[in-house]
């Protein structure tokens, strides 16, 4: 028999429950106020955080004026971290659909009050360090006030990376709109932020270095000419031996690459044989092709021998630049004055450098002496102080992304420091998550006419497994009667004059397989050829273009499925010509 209670007890059982449902109701409405004030005022923290950080975006640029920027921004984010990581919280980042709003927001105020943390010590080891400490005084730069940095810099650039992957890694489907922006826009900022930091390990570790911090150092720079090209910008035309110790630059000595015609009769050094095979060994019998192989690693060691072959020095780096990067620095120093007359100027660096010299003097090693002189009164610029610091590191910078400028140490650790940098001009990289493409271009003229191609990259994807490379061609040359013989080449190699021959080396990503290639615009004169080039399939393309006209290669690429689809190009006399995104030309 089942006792049951008797009927009295019931009122008092219904106003239990009743009362405990309403306990648990106000229970319910206490928490979720408790945590929403909390989240209101985290998020106030983070916004008041970012719109600091946004504001003094320039500031941070200077070690100097960082450390009060990052003592306002620290009191936010540490507030911030604090209101979000009590119990209540964490127990109710257990919830269904709120729980991983919670969660995400307290990641990211977690993240960046960690990064902020790392940032405070590299601004204190700062402290008194001004982006005025790269400009010489009385001849020399203070290397040991850059070197000083390097520790800190390396520590905020590890935990920066670490909450940018954080961050990075928080699943945003089941977030709502502000709540997935806002963990967005943290971690863009904390990437950011990481690859500032790392730029700024790199930099005052191997800066000091190479300009002597450690002892007497030599640097052999090549001025590559984009009015004909070659795979990392141009043939290499005038070269210059740079001398440094403890800060002070010397310019040693300078040559024309005319002044190596001796050393083609045999290679200075071994090929590789996937290497030899698509470019034979001229690389490593001319000066002028040791930038043909789109590999500087490759070339840089070869220029290395061809000088101490020449010039007796065995230099311990090898720097490429060409005149637009020239360009960039003289908006750092402001015009210099040649001994030709000319004001050199950011405006007019270019058409002087690359055409007008060719217009004025009709012997190559005049040409080749005006451009030295050019590099020579730059040079003087930077090395006397007369430069502005922040428009220097700007100009560095940009002809870095561009991979205009590039840098080889033969030291294998210094070399290690730029590791995945633009600078060191190494063959494209694919990963996991992208794909990246290689077009190059080198001139078969004989000739200065690349100064009137103008290249047109793009990639698209066309299937989740299938993409399009398109490569244009097009050439706005004058009437080749108004050009010098230089300039055309007078037909000496069996290109008509005024017209363009080029090699097109498109490089596929490890993997990848060619399905498809087309044409247009190439009025038969055209070949294709192909190899491999440490794992890549290389599709050479040779086409030549008269003046008005144009030719076009569309490739379609089978790759391993990646999120983004990127390519890299060779540097032209015009920065606007990078590569992009475009649509696939294999519809269907």
């Amino acid at each position: 028999m089942i006792d049951t209670p008797r009927s009295g007890s019931a009122p008092v059982l219904r106003r239990a429950f009743a009362g405990a449902v309403c306990l648990i109701a106000v229970a319910g409405l206490v928490l979720t106020a408790w945590i929403g004030v909390r989240a209101a005022l985290a998020l106030t923290h983070l916004q008041q955080a970012r719109a600091a950080v946004s504001a003094a975006a320039d500031a941070l640029d200077d070690p100097a004026t960082a450390t009060a920027v990052l003592a306002s921004v620290a009191d936010d984010t540490s507030a911030a971290r604090e209101l979000t990581g009590d119990p209540v919280w964490r127990v109710a980042e257990a919830l269904p659909w709120i729980g991983p709003q919670l969660s995400a927001v307290s990641d990211t105020a977690s993240a960046i009050d960690g990064a902020v943390g790392a940032l405070e010590p590299l601004a204190a080891a700062s402290a008194g360090l001004s982006i005025e400490v790269i400009r010489p005084v009385d001849g020399a730069v203070d290397v040991a006030k850059i070197a000083a940095v390097t520790p800190s810099a390396a520590a905020a650039a590890s935990t920066l990376r670490e909450s940018a992957d954080r961050l990075s890694a928080v699943d945003q489907a089941p977030l709502l709109g502000r709540v997935a922006q806002g963990v967005s826009d943290a971690a863009g900022f904390l990437d950011r932020a990481a690859d500032g930091a790392d730029a700024l390990r790199r930099a005052t570790r191997l800066v000091p270095s190479m300009l002597g911090a450690d002892g007497p150092r030599s640097t052999l720079v090549l001025f590559q000419n984009n009015a004909e090209w070659r795979s990392l910008g141009g043939v290499v035309g005038a070269v210059a031996q740079l001398d440094t110790l403890d800060g002070r630059m010397t310019l040693a000595a300078q040559a024309s690459s005319a002044d190596f015609g001796d050393l083609g009769v045999a290679p200075v050094a071994e090929l590789a044989p996937d290497v030899q095979s698509i470019y034979d060994t001229r690389p490593a019998r001319y000066l002028q092709n040791t930038t043909q192989v789109p590999d500087f690693s490759v070339g840089a060691p070869l220029a290395r021998e061809m000088w101490r072959r020449v010039h007796g020095t065995t230099v311990d780096a090898v720097v490429a630049l060409d005149p637009v990067t020239l360009s960039y620095l003289l908006r750092a120093t402001g015009p210099v004055h040649l001994a030709s007359g000319d004001d050199l100027t950011a405006e007019n660096a270019v058409g002087l450098l690359l055409d007008e010299s060719y217009r004025r003097y009709a012997d190559p090693r005049e040409q080749d002496a005006f451009f030295q002189s050019a590099a020579a009164a730059v040079f003087q610029a930077l090395a006397d102080g007369r430069v502005d610091p922040a428009a220097l590191v700007e100009a560095v910078g940009r002809a870095g992304r561009e991979r205009r400028l590039l840098v080889w140490n033969a030291d294998a650790r210094e070399q290690a420091v730029l590791e995945g940098s633009t600078l060191q001009g190494v063959l494209p990289a694919s990963d996991g998550a992208r794909s990246t493409v290689g077009v190059y271009f080198n001139d078969g003229t004989g000739s200065k006419m690349d100064y009137y191609l103008h290249p047109l990259v793009e990639t698209a994807w066309c299937g989740t497994d299938t993409a399009s490379v398109h490569v244009e061609l097009r050439s706005d040359a004058p009437d080749p009667t108004s050009l010098p013989t230089y300039v055309t080449g007078g037909g000496e190699y069996g290109v008509p004059v005024g017209d363009a021959l080029t090699g097109i080396y498109v490089y596929l990503p490890p993997g990848a397989e060619l399905l498809e290639r087309r044409t247009t615009g190439d009025d038969g004169a055209t070949g294709f050829a192909g190899g491999v080039h440490d794992g890549r399939e290389v599709v050479k393309w040779s086409v030549r273009v008269g003046p008005g006209e144009s030719a076009h290669l569309d490739l379609l690429v089978r790759l391993t499925a990646t999120v983004e689809l990127d390519a890299v190009a060779t540097p032209t006399r015009d920065s606007s010509e990078l590569p992009r995104s475009g649509e696939c030309h294999f519809p269907g």
